[in-house]
């Protein structure tokens, strides 16, 4: 597995239940702020293998932008059961975000994969 990807599954692991990330975010802090499709990618190869929690990435705009309706309703019902409001397909990025340094505080630096962050 590369590096990049490494980096993205333990991102996404690390988003706690009530808050999102996007797509962006989760590239930059991975260490390519220009991989935002590869974060979809990813999700989309290796949500189930690696029990991630998928539904806690949205885009740049908070706006769940899956193209199966059926799973973007899914993912909207596992936000609002997490406490998020979603109103037509999107949360408050304001509200329910989370910071670059409480991602980064709870990721492990033994690896040294940090450094270029």
């Amino acid at each position: 597995m590369k590096p990049f990807t490494e980096k993205v599954l333990a991102i996404i692991q690390k988003i706690p239940e009530g808050s999102v990330s996007t797509y962006g975010q989760v590239a930059r802090l991975a260490g390519n702020r220009r991989a935002a499709r590869q974060v979809s990618r990813i999700l989309h190869a290796m949500s189930d293998q690696y029990s991630l929690p998928w539904h806690r990435v949205v885009n740049r705009n908070g706006e769940i932008v899956l193209s199966e309706e059926e799973r973007a309703h899914l993912q909207q019902l596992k936000l609002e059961a997490e406490g998020m409001t979603v109103i037509h397909g999107k949360v408050s990025l304001n509200t329910y975000q989370i910071q670059d340094e409480v991602v980064l505080s709870s990721l492990s630096d033994e690896e040294g994969w940090l450094d270029d962050v």
